[in-house]
């Protein structure tokens, strides 16, 4: 029986894909004391179907190809948060990161020429502990076989579970205190009983709101109103007040009035409230003061809410396919209102194939360009750095001409995800066979080097972070899960820390972190042939 299922699989490489990501998927999501292996649980299940059926092999670029899509799609969301942290502390905290992770590194090496490990398998040992796709594939390219798969293999698991070991015990020690998340948007009404002047205009009154502060409508004589500069006020109107803080409505209450809850929600008569998704891609990548509207039609943006959290609608926003807005407009125009946005759910998931085709072909052609490197020779950015990179660039860029770089989150994660698990099923397969000799040999040393690895590389983010830097738990959080890289480790993150600085963080350092490793490993493999 067992001889007749490995020569199915054996005879059908994309049976075996296709089960390697199925059964993947089904283990990885077993939970044992709040641990699983997630998406590396396909890794596994192709090692065991490469070992039980040996004459299966994923053959051509499959593999490859996944690798792209996950980068890809890992620098286009991440793109504008990782050159905001090339600034300010991120600065600080990609040092501290480059430090940890160069540390790991050399105890890598240091231990596997201690016990004579092959470069291969010690590469491979340093990739499966930082959990990087990228690093493993830049090492099976520099090296020339499938020796990293193997490293890799074997200590991908504790590079997993590891940091959040750490994370757990180092919370429990120092027992931070987190602010509560904020809220990113309030609203309020106000009845107006002091001006600045008399006859003061709205615009005179907006001018005097602190910062954050908008007025998005005007209840005036009966009526309500989109707000108009010159709009005369009076005693008795009433504003509605949006803000990102919550007291920022009190605050404009007690100079100009006092809260009046329900003066302009109950009457729908000339203004009414809707939500419409943004589906037409001409409106995404143009900032909120450049956003075109219907002609003759008179619309005001209140809030925007992208993914599960509401934004104040600044004039430097930018609109995303998917994105939910919720304006404020005559009932007799909700039709040619939804009409501009499109208002279809649809866009949640659909993204331009010509910008993705464009931004891989950028990506793969930047990772054939050669790179003098003093004393080592020419190393490139390869498969797996020349696309990130790319994506990280039009990320920040969101738009160039007609063409919108940026796609909704859920097609973003649908992306990584699909391309993450054909590139990992794929190196399993091919590995199986030797993944078992290789284990039974030195698999616990392997294993064991790869835990010194880890421990180091977080140990100094943690406690240098820490007690040296002084850097804000939630922020060092992040900066651990970014150094080490497996989303697992995040979610970890964001479950300690109930604000938005892991997520942050880790935007800042896991994408320049993949550049470091990658380029490490070339640089080593390239000096190991030179010597």
């Amino acid at each position: 029986m067992m001889a007749s299922i490995s020569e199915l699989i054996g005879t059908q490489p994309i049976l075996a894909l296709f089960l390697a990501i199925g059964l993947g998927y089904a283990v990885g999501q077993i939970r044992f004391l709040d641990f699983s292996l997630g998406v590396g649980a396909v890794l596994f299940v192709g090692l065991f179907i490469g070992a039980i059926a040996p004459k299966v092999q994923i053959a051509g670029p499959l593999g490859l190809v996944g690798l792209i899509m996950f980068l890809y799609a890992i620098g286009i969301l991440y793109g504008r948060q990782f050159f905001e942290g090339l600034s300010g502390p991120g600065r600080i905290y990609n040092l501290l990161a480059a430090v940890a992770v160069t540390a790991g590194l050399l105890v890598a090496l240091g231990l596997g020429a201690v016990f004579q490990v092959s470069l291969g398998h010690t590469l491979g040992i340093f990739a499966g502990s930082m959990v990087s796709t990228a690093a493993l594939q830049a090492a099976i390219d520099t090296i020339g076989n499938r020796d990293p798969s193997i490293g890799y293999s074997v200590t991908y698991p504790f590079g997993v579970i590891g940091p959040i070991l750490c994370l757990y015990f180092m919370t429990r020690r120092v027992k931070p205190a987190f602010p509560p998340k904020p809220v990113r948007f309030h609203i309020g009404e106000v009845t107006v009983e002091r001006l600045p002047a008399a006859g003061a205009t709205l615009g005179a009154v907006m001018a005097t709101l602190p910062e954050g502060v908008q007025i998005a409508g005007v209840r005036q004589e009966h009526h309500n109103r989109l707000p108009d500069p010159d709009l005369e006020l009076h005693p008795g109107d009433a504003l509605l007040i949006a803000a990102d803080r919550a007291a920022a409505v009190d605050e404009v209450a007690s100079v100009l009035g006092h809260v009046d809850r329900g003066r302009l929600a109950r009457d729908r008569g000339d203004i009414t409230y809707q939500r419409f998704f943004v589906s037409k891609p001409a409106l995404t990548g143009v900032k909120l003061a450049d956003l075109p509207l219907p002609p003759g039609i008179p619309i005001r943006v209140l809030h925007v809410r992208r993914y599960d959290m509401d934004v104040m609608p600044s004039p430097d926003l930018m609109l995303e396919l998917g994105d939910r807005v919720g304006v404020l407009v005559a009932p007799d125009h909700v039709a040619e209102a939804r009409a501009h946005f499109g208002d279809t759910v649809k866009a949640a998931a659909d993204f331009s194939y010509v910008s993705v085709g464009l931004g891989m072909v950028l990506g793969v052609l930047l990772g054939l360009i050669p790179i003098p490197v003093p004393g080592v020779g020419t190393v490139t950015l390869g498969i797996g750095g020349g696309p990130l990179i790319v994506a990280l660039i039009l990320g920040r860029l969101r738009r160039t001409g007609p063409l919108s770089w940026v796609m909704p989150l859920p097609a973003n994660i649908v992306l990584r995800n699909l391309g993450l698990t054909l590139f990992l099923a794929t190196v399993g397969i091919n590995s199986g066979q030797a993944f078992v000799t290789t284990v039974a040999q030195t698999g616990s040393l392997l294993l064991l080097i790869g835990v010194a690895v880890l421990l180091t590389t977080v140990a100094i983010v943690l406690l240098a972070g820490f007690y040296l830097l002084k850097i804000p738990f939630d922020d060092l959080l992040g900066i651990a899960s970014g150094a080490t890289g497996n989303p697992a480790i995040l979610a970890y993150s964001a479950r300690t820390a109930p604000t938005d600085r892991p997520d942050v963080c880790y935007a800042m350092i896991f994408p320049s972190m993949t550049i470091v490793k990658v380029f490490s490993v070339q640089v080593l493999g390239l000096l190991s042939f030179a010597s």
